[in-house]
């Protein structure tokens, strides 16, 4: 069943633990792709120096994030790789979930040969867990770019999130963020969340 709107309504830091489990389905080359979600980052914008939004800064790019939560915030880095986030909250609070890292639960040999040009049953296990194990390596895969940017995660069309009644048992670990050393004091929020145990976790 697809998440309904008001499940994103909440905090970036509930939501951030909250997603972890849930499946993200994405519709792509005539294919349903399922992934399990098993890493997330909360980045919010009123005291978090690490936000896009941080300051009120309200831009063209970040203009997503103060949207009603629900929605896809897509953005560019490093001028070739794309980053998926989850907007949280109510409209004009500036508030989003990083998506991190992708347990894939389906169409292995497809996102092994668009990741590696290989069949899955010939990678290497360091490259099993690098399908999927880090915010751009999953937007590769699942085919996630700006053109996602806005998009309603509570409906059905070729990007969406559903939820996960089988295997919703895990521990949540909770650390720092990663790659943010710009951040100052935000750098030691523990606003990091993953499923403990978890191969597709991008860093332990």
């Amino acid at each position: 069943m697809i998440l309904e709107k008001d499940f994103f309504k909440q905090g970036a830091l509930d939501l951030a633990k909250d997603l972890l489990g849930k499946i993200l389905v994405r519709e792509c080359d005539g294919r349903i792709l399922k992934g399990k979600i098993v890493e997330t980052e909360a980045y919010i914008g009123e005291i978090d120096k690490a936000s896009h939004a941080y300051n009120g800064r309200r831009t063209e790019r970040t203009e997503p994030l103060f949207r009603e939560g629900g929605i896809a915030y897509v953005y560019f880095i490093y001028g070739k790789y794309f980053c998926f986030n989850v907007i949280s909250g109510i409209e004009n609070k500036g508030e989003g979930v990083l998506i991190r890292a992708i347990e894939p639960l389906n169409e292995f040999d497809y996102l092994a040969e668009k990741r590696f040009n290989q069949n899955y049953d010939e990678l290497t296990k360091a490259k099993e867990k690098a399908l999927t194990n880090g915010p751009s390596k999953l937007c590769l895969a699942y085919s996630i770019d700006k053109s996602d940017n806005y998009k309603k995660l509570y409906e059905k069309g070729n990007l969406y999130i559903e939820d996960n009644y089988e295997d919703n048992l895990f521990e949540i670990v909770e650390s720092k963020r990663i790659g943010i050393d710009y951040a100052e004091e935000a750098i030691d929020f523990l606003w990091r969340f993953y499923i403990k145990d978890n191969k597709y976790v991008s860093k332990k």
